[in-house]
């Protein structure tokens, strides 16, 4: 490695500075994104609601539809229940596929979040609309993925769609703005045995 005095350093980083200030300069568009977060590694939703709540500090309303979760208390959903004004929190999921052993009931619940969801990208005064493990519902058919298609192709120029979950499909994919793979490293779970904790994983 090659040291640099305070100087050089300094020199450095003011053409870093000029290069990205020009950068930045030449990006002017503003659009509602379609944003994939997926992958085998824990923080998908968790980046999610971060999101929310940047956009709820902004004063912007935000729908968030959770799938497959529901089942449990949370607590991100009391957390957003202290601000009904801007944000709609809905868990409408029964828990995991493996619990409810029941394809004809899991169908219905997701067709009834879905609903909520469309309902949310549709209406213009939500800024985010959040779409909690819509990937495990595709993967497993309980949606078709034209359905997610076709309200992401008509939904409002300015609102921002994020949707979670494993094994996002590379139909998704492909009209996402903005694609992220979280990837598994380590696991409490896997390698020690920790089970899911209160503020860390619910």
């Amino acid at each position: 490695m090659v040291e640099r005095t305070d100087e050089q350093h300094a020199q450095k980083m003011k053409k870093r500075q000029a290069a990205q200030a020009k950068i930045v300069a030449s990006k002017t568009l503003e659009k509602g994104l379609v944003i994939v977060h997926t992958g085998t590694g824990k923080g998908k939703t968790t980046a999610a609601l971060g999101m929310a709540i940047r956009a709820i500090g902004h004063g912007k309303k935000v729908g968030i539809v959770q799938f497959v979760k529901g089942a449990m208390a949370t607590g991100e959903k009391a957390v957003f229940d202290r601000f009904p004004d801007l944000v709609e929190f809905l868990p409408m999921g029964d828990g995991f596929t493996w619990d409810t052993q029941d394809r004809a009931q899991d169908i219905a619940s997701t067709r009834r979040a879905w609903d909520e969801v469309k309902r949310m990208i549709a209406d213009p005064s939500y800024a985010m609309v959040v779409a909690d493990e819509l990937n495990i519902v595709l993967r497993y058919d309980y949606l078709p993925l034209s359905d997610v298609l076709e309200a992401l192709a008509a939904k409002p120029a300015m609102t921002h769609v994020v949707i979670t979950g494993r094994n996002a499909p590379e139909g998704l994919i492909a009209v996402a703005d903005l694609v992220t793979e979280m990837g598994l490293v380590k696991h409490p779970f896997r390698e020690q045995g920790v089970k899911a904790q209160a503020g860390v994983e619910f």
